[in-house]
């Protein structure tokens, strides 16, 4: 199993009303500088994405797809470059579990941002490199939970759960003490590469590691876009509803893929408008 002996993270009932999202700070921030990722090669796999299914690409970083890559790896070394804001936080403990279980040494190479559930599989990795300028970012389970209000008392139970298992794999990886870990994930911690290594959650500083920024202009349309989905996030408006307005303002369509072109693009004005209306 994993080099480490890292133990085998608790696999969580995901609730019927629960929508997962990535915290909107990071989702502004990542979005603002979109990286290139490298093509996969023999033994790498890039995750240079939202956690869990992708709304604007069709995409995402999925435990299916992160299985059948280490499948086609077999029991060779591989290394995971991330640059992700988080996201769904199930979908990033079952990709660690599948990292944790690869038979040979999994060496993680951060090259923007591991945020959120992002984080999460970055403690799979036998060894963990930062490049220069990146962050780690660690906090308390994040998502949207709709119903009445006992909905609401049974989700803060089941957040209380989910924070232990997310604690449970910090712990295990950082050897922080408890007490410690719940104080950086309340306090919605950001760690530049030294605090990162000081902390336990990195093993070296590399500043041999970069990525470039992604120059396609089909991948700059995506990120408006995401960019403008975060500034809704910051407003407060739930994911489910910020899809529904963003697909009015590009007429009802998104791109499926970042080769694909649509007549209808995205009107800026429209939700500008919209931010407008909601900050009002």
């Amino acid at each position: 199993m994993s080099l480490r002996k890292l133990p085998e993270a608790k696999v969580i009932q995901r609730p019927k009303n629960w929508h997962f999202d990535a915290p909107s700070d990071v989702l502004a921030r990542w979005a603002e500088r979109p990286l290139a990722a490298d093509e996969d090669s023999d033994n790498s796999i890039s995750m240079f994405d939202v956690i869990g299914e992708d709304f604007w690409t069709g995409g995402g970083v999925t435990a299916k797809r992160i299985s059948a890559a280490l499948r086609a790896i077999g029991k060779k070394d591989v290394t995971v470059k991330i640059n992700s804001p988080g996201g769904d936080m199930f979908e990033g403990i079952a990709i660690y579990n599948l990292l944790r279980e690869h038979p040979a040494k999994v060496t993680v190479q951060v090259m923007g941002w591991a945020a959120s559930a992002a984080s999460i599989i970055a403690m799979a990795g036998d060894e963990i490199r930062m490049g220069l300028g990146t962050f780690m970012m660690v906090h308390n389970a994040w998502g949207l939970v709709i119903g009445n209000r006992h909905d609401m008392r049974e989700a803060a139970d089941l957040f209380d759960g989910f924070d232990a298992a997310i604690a449970d794999i910090y712990e295990a990886r950082t050897a922080l003490k408890r007490s410690e870990i719940e104080k950086l994930m309340d306090a919605e911690t950001f760690m530049g590469p030294s605090e990162a290594v000081a902390k336990g959650f990195a093993d070296i500083v590399d500043d041999g590691l970069e990525a470039k920024d992604a120059a396609a202009a089909s991948h700059q349309s995506i990120h408006a876009k995401r960019r403008l989905d975060a500034l809704l996030a910051q407003t407060g408006v739930p994911r489910s509803e910020r899809r529904r307005m963003l697909r009015e303002a590009t007429g009802g369509m998104h791109d499926a893929a970042p080769t694909v072109k649509h007549d209808a693009d995205l009107d800026v004005a429209a939700v500008q408008r919209l931010i407008a209306t909601i900050r009002s």
